[in-house]
């Protein structure tokens, strides 16, 4: 199964180190970051995991939950929580998916179907392709999927501008350019005709070329 941008992220049942979850449930009417992990215990994945929590009020601030996924039992994730908070200073304060039948990770096009239905015995690198980030909005649709190597840390700090973008994106009919944070000019959306720009930004824009129309970001609110 392969997943694209704008299709509705697989719902499921789950086991989680905060009890058992239906995921569109939990997930209510807020935002989501669900990223996944090949193994208990991997390294780059401790630092990770250690990081999101240290910035998870980032996240509480723009109203997006997390969620974390390794291939393995919640028990484990239990003992590896100890680990991360020893070496990285800070524990998971966020639920973390047990997907030790490796359903969820088939379901999201980590895993292929023919993938044994049970993590036992399965090594990182066997589960290696189990290193994404999936940013899913309130109406249950993908927004952005990241794809990671085994060998290469994740940079949440990036996931956070690009929801950024996106939660700005959502409420007004502009794109945001190259390296844009927030505060930065943004572009009008191609499918804003002059006419109706002129509407919206009676001040007018900045226009290097006819289609490139540059305005100050509008509020996010």
């Amino acid at each position: 199964m392969t997943l694209q941008l704008g299709d509705v992220a697989p719902d499921f049942e789950a086991d989680t180190t905060e009890g058992r979850i239906r995921f569109h449930e939990w997930l209510g009417d807020s935002w989501c970051v669900l990223f996944s992990h090949p193994k208990d215990f991997t390294p780059v994945c401790t630092t990770e995991l250690g990081y999101m929590a240290r910035i998870k009020p980032d996240f509480d601030r723009r109203g997006v939950k997390i969620i974390g996924l390794s291939a393995d039992p919640v028990d484990r994730h239990g003992q590896w929580a100890q680990d991360i908070a020893e070496t990285q200073g800070y524990a998971p304060n966020y639920p973390l998916i047990g997907d030790s039948d490796l359903a969820v990770s088939k379901a999201y096009g980590m895993l292929p179907a023919s993938a044994p239905n049970s993590s036992e015995g399965r090594t990182p690198a066997d589960n290696q392709t189990v290193r994404n980030v999936f940013v899913i909005g309130p109406d249950k649709k993908l927004k952005l999927i990241l794809v990671y190597p085994m060998t290469t840390g994740r940079n949440f700090d990036e996931v956070l501008r690009v929801i950024d973008s996106l939660q700005l994106t959502a409420k007004h009919r502009v794109a945001t350019p190259v390296n844009w944070k927030q505060g930065d000019e943004v572009i009008i959306a191609g499918s804003v005709s002059d006419d109706e720009a002129k509407r919206i930004y009676p001040d007018g824009w900045k226009s290097p070329k006819p289609y490139i129309r540059i305005v100050p970001q509008p509020s996010a609110k």
